[in-house]
């Protein structure tokens, strides 16, 4: 079992920027698929960025491109967000796919570990 702890959510204002980083326990992030989802209110949860278990293929939701960076180092996966929109407020959760799993997956029935979600608050 896995644990994933998310870090650096808060309040911005509109094109202002944030940085997200999410750490699995127990085992090196480059044992993991991970991907970046997030949920405003009384929405589906919804894609935003993924990464596979090699680092080489990152995908980004169409709404994020240009803005939003993926990466990831030695410990962790980060999620590198500029010029933020309204529109993005929201729970941000990073996820982990079983480690067979290698590709960037957008889905996210393709996750198996979850964190807690940290929140982002993008005022206008």
């Amino acid at each position: 079992q896995v644990q994933l702890v998310e870090s650096g959510g808060g309040l911005v204002q509109a094109g202002g920027s944030l940085r997200l980083s999410c750490a699995p326990s127990g085992r090196t992030v480059n044992s993991y698929a991970m991907g970046w989802f997030r949920q405003a209110p009384g929405k589906e949860r919804e894609f935003v960025a993924a990464i596979s278990r090699s680092g080489y293929d990152i995908r980004y939701a169409d709404s994020v491109k240009g803005r939003f960076t993926m990466s990831r180092d030695n410990a962790k996966v980060n999620l590198q967000m500029n010029s933020l929109k309204p529109e993005a407020t929201a729970v941000y959760s990073c996820a982990a796919r079983e480690t067979y799993a290698a590709g960037a997956s957008p889905a996210d029935t393709s996750y198996v570990y979850w964190g807690q979600g940290t929140q982002v608050t993008v005022s206008s």
